[in-house]
């Protein structure tokens, strides 16, 4: 078993050949695939691949960069779109003010809008978030205290002190193939630390091929080098690392095992 927790498969670099995409990935030993939607014209052919494909999952959500164009994607919105029995997430959703492409007024409402749908739904909330540690964390929590819901910091590149805030609001932690990066000690120090049991690993491709990849588009057979390196880092064994996170992404979002 082997999850990949976060890809983009309709993306570019990935969409033109998927069957080939998810062969490779199948033969590396990836059981689960979750597709993320980042805007609304995205979500019927997410979801499409997600209906095609038996080990392929669907998310409806708006990227925080995304957000200034959806004002009208509000958590009705989003609600009704859950309900397909493919979407099994929230997302992604979240803040970004590296970029900020969106006012943050509109990113911090975007983001509201989703975990309160993950909250009526009881579907997890994919979160992205970047240079945006204090906003972030303060919205998880005070929704959080009008009603807990559940998810998962997509991605994670941040500090050790948020994924510990996170991880007290009971979120799951997302490892990239950044971890395998030279220059990404603080995160290879938090991944080393994180309780197995709320750890997640994902490709975020076509993005962020992890070593022995770099350069390379990225695609979910890669997942299988980044739970190499993390069973290497954390001293623990490959098999068992991959058996957990993918147990973990089924526990996480629950829907996927009906």
């Amino acid at each position: 078993m082997l999850a990949d927790s976060h890809c983009h498969l309709n993306y570019k670099g990935l969409a033109e050949d998927q069957p080939a995409i998810l062969a490779r990935a199948r033969a590396r030993g990836v059981t689960a695939m979750l597709n993320i939607a980042t805007r609304e014209s995205e979500w019927d052919a997410v979801v499409a691949t997600a209906e095609r494909e038996p080990d392929v999952w669907a998310t409806v959500g708006i990227h925080p960069n995304e957000a200034g164009t959806h004002p009208d994607v509000d958590t009705a919105r989003l609600v009704a779109r859950a309900a397909h029995p493919r979407v099994v997430g929230i997302g992604e959703s979240g803040l970004d003010y590296f970029y900020e492409h969106s006012a943050k007024a509109a990113q911090q409402n975007g983001f509201r809008s989703h975990i309160r749908a993950a909250r009526q739904t009881g579907l997890p909330i994919v979160v992205h978030t970047r240079d945006a540690e204090d906003d972030t964390i303060a919205i998880m929590a005070e929704e959080m205290e009008q009603g807990a819901y559940p998810g998962v910091i997509h991605c994670f590149t941040a500090s050790g002190a948020f994924a510990d805030k996170a991880l007290d609001l009971g979120l799951y932690i997302s490892i990239s193939g950044i971890v395998t990066f030279k220059n990404a000690r603080d995160l290879q120090d938090t991944a080393a630390r994180l309780p197995i049991e709320r750890m997640l690993i994902e490709t975020d491709a076509p993005f962020l091929a992890p070593v022995p990849n770099r350069g390379k588009t990225g695609e979910p057979a890669f997942v299988a080098d980044t739970a190499a390196f993390l069973a290497k880092l954390r001293g623990e064994d490959e098999m068992e690392l991959r058996e957990r996170t993918a147990r973990n992404f089924h526990e996480l979002f629950a829907k996927t095992r009906r």
